[in-house]
């Protein structure tokens, strides 16, 4: 069995991947309460337009409607509400001077725009790829009004979810105030337990990725919240700054169990438990009780009992520091990001499709042509998987929506079933999260109830014919070299991620004079901000290798890079704890020879030609600095050189 598994190509089984995630009950019943009810009060109101168009509004935003706190559903849910209201009003103006042919210009430069901001940030991407959507919308069905109007419709049904998303909460637990960060916090806590249990086993290096992304989730939370306090101008409170102290605190320990993760020497049961008692007490508000006896067997165990210690005094503290430690990783300006090479490859590749799907539509049916160039804003997506995962799901999805709705129509009657099947729709929605073909069938239901609600009752037939179609144009043009190569979309992930790994080796490596301590907070900011541009690679490399090439067609092994790179960031780690405790810092000869090289590596990876032109490679390392650590990251360094100059 597991032989037939690994002949299964990459590309064939990514469609049929399942998440494991746990039903959304609460959004769920949000869902059921948006846009059902939306469209049966304009039903029921003699005003089809407005419940369509706020009800669309609803559908856009249940798409967003993701557990987290309350201030990061804010986030998630109101900037692409924004975005879809500013697309209506685009595409409800394109309507309204009846813009003919020149809409296929007029959705390619908006193509391009939501491409190019769609690499900037994951809630940046979904607004972008809303507001194309919206805009096409806006511009293609016949519905009624000025484009103002319709656009404060679909605000004023983003805005209904998000009103549900503040009301209807679970019961706060016997922690008190701050529920959803006290939640995001004692994650880190227990992801944590959980790299400490695989210490030694083959399964630390993904228990540490998860615990990355855990860091990540808590770090987002928590500045999501200082930034609220600062808009309302109102001083932070104090169980606000005592949970920042005890996320500091988390992150320290993390800091020393990636130490700990290094030796890959297991620990004792008792170890991981501490972690989980911190957990508890943040979940609970109760002392976290008795912790693990230190033991000082290593450098990187006595700076995991020290931060440990530190935690405890932390969670004891009932009043914060004057001024508490909190480093947030340094990230780069969206405007670069999106002006960069990967903001304007994908925003030419969006703006190619749209433009293609638009005219092939505008030539097919004149009268209803918008849900094709639709189809393709959400296939066009990368972060969605693989382009021929998505079209595979998308296909089927739109199939199963449009057969479902179909039997509802002969087995109901009446002006007012549209809406319950909108409800439905709503209701499976969150859930539907899992599986892009269960996804995109919950949306086919609802768009097909708007759709129909509104006046245009085409058989459904057509639907499925479109979405073929813009199967078809996504597949060919995804698949063209200088639009979809993966080398330029994650080779400049990889670039970044290394450039970053540099950067925190250098700082951990920066001479200092006798006595003068390292800064921890820019180390852990440093760190941190590794990890997630590694992340962030991760991710864009496992979607590119789930990819459909040619066989001619030589794809990098990004992951190979990638896992290099982790284990250069995690033996720097190590390497930082045992400088604290002691070890002979290198000369700084032979730390900028080492650092020169990985920065070598990133410009090689950056510019292949570069080397392939000249015949030389990448340069060497130097003599391997004197602290134990280094020497595996000298091996790293030359698997990557060797990598590189391959390329």
């Amino acid at each position: 069995m597991p032989r037939a598994q690994r002949a299964v190509p990459a590309w064939l089984a990514h469609p049929f991947r399942w998440q494991r995630l746990p039903v959304p009950w609460p959004a769920v019943v949000r869902g059921a309460l948006c846009a059902g009810p939306l469209l049966a009060a304009g039903i029921a109101t003699g005003h089809p337009a407005p419940g369509v168009l706020a009800a669309l509004g609803s559908m856009l935003a249940g798409v967003n409607d993701r557990p987290g706190t309350r201030r990061t559903g804010v986030v998630h849910i109101g900037l692409p509400a924004l975005a879809a209201a500013f697309g209506m009003l685009l595409g409800g103006s394109l309507r309204a001077v009846d813009a003919g042919w020149w809409l296929v210009p007029a959705l390619c430069a908006v193509g391009f725009v939501s491409g190019a901001v769609s690499v900037t940030g994951p809630v940046r991407s979904t607004a972008g790829m809303q507001m194309l959507a919206a805009t096409v919308l806006g511009a293609g069905m016949p519905l009624p009004g000025a484009p103002w109007a319709k656009a404060l419709y679909v605000l004023a049904g983003c805005l209904w979810l998000l009103l549900l998303r503040l009301v209807l909460r679970t019961p706060r637990p016997a922690g008190g105030a701050l529920r959803g960060e006290r939640a995001a916090v004692a994650a880190v806590f227990d992801a944590l337990a959980d790299a400490l249990a695989a210490v030694g086993g083959p399964g630390a290096e993904p228990a540490r990725r998860r615990l990355t992304a855990a860091l990540d989730r808590a770090d987002e939370t928590l500045r999501l919240r200082r930034l609220t306090s600062r808009l309302l101008r109102r001083p932070a409170r104090t169980e606000e700054l005592l949970l920042a102290e005890r996320l500091a605190a988390a992150t320290a320990l993390c800091e020393a169990s990636v130490a700990l993760l290094w030796e890959a020497r297991p620990l004792p049961s008792r170890v991981a438990e501490s972690p989980r008692r911190f957990a508890e007490a943040l979940r609970t508000g109760r002392p976290p009780g008795r912790l693990s006896a230190p033991e000082n067997s290593s450098a990187a165990r006595g700076a995991f009992d020290h931060a440990l210690l530190d935690a405890a005094v932390a969670f004891a503290r009932e009043r914060p520091l004057p001024r508490p430690s909190f480093a947030a990783p340094a990230t780069g300006t969206a405007a670069g990001a999106a002006l960069g090479p990967a903001g304007r490859d994908y925003g030419l590749r969006v703006a190619v499709c749209i433009g293609a799907s638009a005219a092939v539509a505008l030539l097919l049916r004149a009268d209803h042509w918008y849900w094709l160039p639709t189809t393709v804003t959400f296939l066009v997506k990368p972060d969605l998987g693989p382009l021929f995962s998505r079209t595979v799901n998308r296909f089927t999805g739109t199939a199963g929506g449009v057969l479902v709705f179909a039997g509802a129509g002969l087995l109901l009657s009446g002006s007012w079933w549209p809406a319950l099947v909108a409800g439905a729709g709503g209701a499976l929605l969150p859930f539907a999260t899992r599986h892009f073909a269960l996804q995109t069938g919950a949306i086919t239901l609802m768009v097909l109830s708007f759709v129909y609600a509104g006046g245009a009752r085409q058989a459904p037939a057509e639907r499925i014919v479109d979405t073929a179609i813009a199967c078809a144009i996504v597949l060919v043009v995804g698949h063209l070299p200088r639009l979809a190569d993966p080398r330029r979309r994650v080779g400049q992930r990889v670039t970044a991620a290394l450039r970053a790994t540099e950067r925190f080796l250098r700082h951990v490596l920066a001479p200092r004079p006798d006595g003068d301590p390292a800064d921890p907070t820019e180390r852990l900011a440093l760190r941190r901000a590794a990890y997630r541009a590694l992340a962030e690679a991760r991710a864009a490399a496992e979607t590119a290798a789930a990819e459909l090439r040619p066989a001619r067609d030589r794809v990098p092994d990004w992951l190979t890079v990638i896992a290099a790179a982790e284990r250069i960031v995690d033996a720097a780690t190590a390497c930082a704890v045992r400088l604290d405790h002691g070890a002979r810092r290198p000369d700084p000869g032979e730390a900028e020879r080492l650092c020169h090289a990985l920065a070598a590596m990133a410009g090689a990876l950056e510019d292949p030609r570069r080397h392939r032109a000249t015949g030389t490679p990448p340069p060497a390392l130097g003599p391997v600095p004197d602290c134990a650590t280094l020497t595996d990251v000298a091996a790293e360094l030359e698997r990557l050189r060797e990598y590189a100059g391959a390329v």
